[in-house]
């Protein structure tokens, strides 16, 4: 059963960072690409970026520069390390498989507020 918990969000002021962590389970993750999305209130979820197995990148255009995501495959975790953070980065955040094109139902998220 494939199991993806998100953690690691808070309130956070602007120009701070946060990191997020997903641990996965249930599935071979090191052959697997992962992304991260987020839905802020009211708009539709969107794809901020995404890792291939091989370790290949692709980010948002809202978040290029300012946001990395990486993974660990001996402890079955992908990480967005997210710096400069802005208001408009306030949303619900979500990891899923797939590169850049989510596969599983989405779970709980973690909620990011960045807020003075």
């Amino acid at each position: 059963q494939v199991r993806l918990v998100e953690s690691g969000g808070g309130l956070v002021q602007p120009g701070g960072s946060l990191r997020l962590s997903c641990a996965a389970s249930g599935f071979i993750f090191s052959s697997t690409a992962m992304g991260w999305y987020r839905q802020a209130p009211g708009k539709q979820r969107e794809m901020v970026a995404c890792i291939s197995s091989g370790g290949s990148t692709y980010y948002g255009d809202s978040v290029k520069g300012r946001f990395t995501i990486s993974r660990d495959n001996a402890k079955n975790t992908v990480y967005l390390q997210m710096n400069s953070l802005k208001p408009e980065d306030t949303a619900v955040y979500y990891c899923n498989r797939g590169y850049c094109s989510p596969i599983d139902n989405w779970g709980q998220g973690t909620q990011v507020a960045v807020s003075s």
